[in-house]
Order: structure tokens, then C-alpha cells, then sequence
């Protein structure tokens, strides 16, 4: 045995191994610290640790003097005595945030991040503490008056005022809009034209600007608009031509058609989202009352999923998953119910409940960021179903849900920190808010509500 280890030993030093992998080959707690279970063993490199508070976002990354150390998502990530990573002994070390949590979005600091590590003690004290920024600005999308909606947020009431320069044009028919994880740019699916409005968002004021460029060309009858978690790609249903093409966002918010797109879905897609960990795209296919499943390439590309598509309930309109990217949930307008998937084992698994009951013609669904609640606007019964989320991903509906909402509900999203939902109602042409009620999910209108808008607003977004 002692031969074997020496001669383990020398062929580490002869190729050079990396420290990560011999940090993983000798393990840490066999060989760390002249611990017993390894005597030939020599310390290698101390962990980088300490305690992750307050993390509900996807997609932290932390980085030791700018190297990356680890990612971590959500809330199963924080605790006490975590190991953000490794560094060598007697070195100095000085841990950041390399990036910011998204979905929602987030803003983490790092504290006792730099020091010296002395002799081949680990460091234990280093604290990552991350608070929800809270929204800033709504935004909605009027079909019928072909323009945008924006409104400023009081974080404490949830209230909305419009923005400055209210509405702002878009293209003919708007239907869809989404906001990029940085709230620097605004992308509106315009169907009657087929193009893809872009916008600059003054963090500031919140007024939009046309890109230079825009709009870019989309195919047949846009129906949806996703961003990825990276804020680096754009995705965009296509109803008419049964597809979903990808945009590169480049520098200034301008988009760039991806190699190979667009890349063919179910019959009339009409949502797309993407998982917070930036890995799959979902798509909801009206027509053929199925799901489409692709896995996301480096370039943004997609390539579909193995047991693609899977069946879904009727008339499938909307599609979302919650901010774990565990469960996958699905409105189904003609049919009247929400179907419910676990994306592990995968690609998607019907939950055993699955589906469940809404209101008339379900044609949005939004997940709390918090993970703790789903809400479905019901646009043919005018209200608002909610439902607890629990383990498992499985739902159950809230004490008084239904909600009364205004005059058919096209579109619901609840702000990052999860304390209010904002739906828009197409036939009354406004938007109501609703203060969620900390752990009841219960919804009750704010002071104001709801608040005009243009004619048919279809679509609604918010950024930080």
C-alpha cells in the first residue's frame, strides 16, 4: 500500500494534475489538515467557507480573485458551513460575486470575503447574504391600441403610476412582451406584422426607446416572447409557421437570428419559457394539445428533447415553471385545467394529480417567485384561480379562490418578491393588482385598483 501511494504521489507531480483534481482525487476530508484515514496524504488547499442567507434566485456565482468557485441555485443552497470552493495554502484570497442571481432577481453581497490563509487552516466565516430587488416598473402590451403601457411601482403598496411619455408605440398587434433578467431591454412580439419591437429601458424612468434596427423580422404570427436567465438570447413563437426561432441579444439590445433558426415545434405554438437554469425551453402547442421540450445549446440553439413532445390537456395556451425549475405547469383553455409536470425524472413527468381544475378558458399561469403559490387568470370567468404549491410540485387550491379579476384576464405576473400580482384584463382594458397575502396566497385588490391601459391588453412584464 505505502509503494502504491508514493508512486500515486509521483505521478501527480510528473503530470502537472490540476488542484481542483486533486482536491477531488485525495478528497478533503481524508487528507485536509493532517485529519486521520490518509498518512501519506499532504495537505492540498484550504475551503473557502461560511454561511448563504437569503438566496431564492437562480444562477449565483462566486469567484475567488476573479476565478469562478461554484454556482448555487435557490433556496435549498443557503445554510451554514458551506463550501463556496478551494485555494492554496498561504495565499490571499478575496471572494465576490462574479454573478447575480436571476429569477428572481436578486442582489447578493459578500462579507469577510478577502484574507490570508494561514498554515493550512480552511476559512469559515466568509457570509453571502442575497435580498430580492423589488419591481421598479410594469409594462403591458395593448393588441388593440398597438402600444405599451408602462408604469412606475411603490414597492411597499404595490400601486402603479404611469410612466412619463405613457404609452409608447409598438408594432401592429402587439401580443407579447418580455423583459431581460437586467431590466436593460424590453422585446415585443408585434403578430399582425411579424416583426419584434425592441427597447431600451431608462433604469432611471422607466420610458422606453427604440433600438436602432428595431424591428427585427420574426416569423409568421408571433405568438409568445421568452429571454434566457444569461439575458443573452431572445426565443419567440411563431403560431402560423409552428415554430421557435432564437435571437442573439447583441450590443445594444439588437437581435441577431441564431444559426439554425427557427427550429420546428408542435401546430400553433403559443407559449415559450425557459428554466431558470438556462437548460431547457418549454413550448405550449395550442393545436395539437402537447408540450415541446428542447434542450438550450451554448449558442442558444435548441435541440429537441428526448420523449418530445409530450401530451398535454386542450387547447394548451400558456406555459411556466416555477423558480426551481422542478415543475413545470401548463394552462390548458379548452379543456379548463392546469397540467402539472416534475422535470425530474425527465424531460417532463406528469404529476399523479395532474391535471387540475380552473376556471373558464385558462389562459395564463404565474408561478411566485418564492415558490410558494400558482395563480391561473381564467379569461372566460373573469377571475383568478390560486393554488399552494407543495411538495412534490403538487397544487391545491387556495381558501377562496377563485378571485374576482376585471373583464377578461389575458395575462398575470407576480412582482420578485412575491407580495403582488398583476393581471391583464383584455376586455375591460386595464390591469388589477393584488396583494398576495404571506402564507395564505390569498389575494385582496390594492388601494387604486385596477388601472387604465390601452385597448385588448394581452401581455404583461415587470422589471426590477
Amino acid at each position: 500500500m505505502k509503494h502504491r501511494i508514493l508512486t500515486w504521489r509521483g505521478a501527480v507531480k510528473s503530470f502537472r494534475v490540476s488542484l481542483s483534481a486533486l482536491v477531488f482525487a485525495v478528497g478533503l476530508t481524508g487528507c485536509h489538515g493532517g485529519g486521520s484515514g490518509c498518512f501519506f496524504c499532504e495537505p492540498l488547499a484550504a475551503t473557502l467557507g461560511g454561511t448563504l442567507t437569503g438566496l431564492v434566485g437562480s444562477r449565483l456565482t462566486l469567484q475567488n480573485n476573479s476565478a469562478p468557485l461554484g454556482q448555487f441555485n435557490g433556496p435549498a443552497a443557503n445554510g451554514t458551513g458551506i463550501a463556496f470552493g478551494v485555494a492554496n495554502f498561504n495565499t490571499s484570497y478575496d471572494v465576490t460575486v462574479g454573478t447575480q442571481p436571476t429569477n428572481p432577481s436578486q442582489t447578493c453581497v459578500v462579507a469577510n470575503g478577502t484574507g490570508t490563509i494561514s498554515g493550512n487552516s480552511d476559512i469559515t466565516n466568509i457570509a453571502v447574504t442575497c435580498t430580492t430587488n423589488p419591481p421598479r416598473f410594469v409594462y403591458v402590451a395593448n393588441g388593440g391600441s398597438d402600444n405599451i403601457s408602462g408604469y412606475t411601482v411603490d414597492a411597499a403598496s404595490g400601486t402603479l403610476a404611469a410612466i412619463a411619455g405613457s404609452p409608447f408605440a409598438a408594432g401592429n398587434l402587439p401580443v407579447a412582451i418580455a423583459v431581460d433578467p437586467t431590466g436593460s431591454y424590453a422585446y415585443v412580439a408585434n403578430q399582425a406584422e411579424a416583426t419584434i419591437s425592441a427597447f431600451t429601458i431608462d433604469r432611471t424612468s422607466g420610458a422606453l426607446t427604440a433600438v436602432g434596427g428595431s424591428p427585427f423580422p420574426s416569423g409568421p404570427a408571433p405568438t409568445s416572447a421568452a429571454i434566457d436567465p444569461s439575458s443573452s438570447f431572445v426565443y419567440v413563437t411563431s403560431g402560423n409557421a409552428g415554430t421557435v426561432a432564437v435571437y442573439a441579444i447583441g450590443a445594444g439590445g439588437a437581435l441577431r437570428a441564431v444559426a439554425g433558426s427557427p427550429f420546428a415545434a408542435g401546430a400553433l405554438p403559443s407559449s415559450v419559457t425557459v428554466s431558470p437554469l438556462d437548460d431547457y425551453a418549454y413550448v405550449a402547442n395550442q393545436s395539437d394539445g402537447t408540450v415541446s421540450i428542447f434542450g438550450i445549446n451554448s449558442d442558444g440553439s435548441l435541440t429537441a428533447a428526448s420523449g418530445s413532445p409530450v401530451a398535454a390537456g386542450t387547447g394548451p395556451r400558456a406555459v411556466a415553471i416555477d423558480p426551481s425549475g422542478q415543475y413545470v405547469y401548463v394552462a390548458n383553455a379548452s379543456s379548463n385545467s392546469l397540467s402539472a409536470y416534475g422535470t425530474n425524472p425527465g424531460p417532463l413527468t406528469a404529476l399523479s394529480a395532474s391535471p387540475y381544475p380552473t376556471g373558464n378558458s385558462p389562459s395564463s399561469v404565474a408561478v411566485d417567485p418564492l415558490d410558494n403559490f400558482v395563480y391561473v387568470a381564467d379569461q372566460g370567468s373573469n377571475e383568478m384561480s390560486g393554488y399552494s404549491l407543495g411538495a412534490g410540485g403538487a397544487l391545491t387550491a387556495l381558501a377562496g379562490s377563485p378571485f374576482a379579476a376585471g373583464g377578461g384576464p389575458s395575462a398575470a405576473a407576480v412582482d420578485p418578491a412575491g407580495n403582488f400580482l398583476y393581471v391583464a384584463n383584455a376586455v375591460s382594458g386595464n390591469v388589477s393588482v393584488f396583494a398576495i397575502e404571506a402564507g395564505t396566497g390569498a389575494l385582496s385588490a390594492v388601494s387604486g385598483s385596477p388601472y387604465a391601459a390601452g385597448t385588448l391588453p394581452a401581455a404583461i412584464a415587470i422589471s426590477d
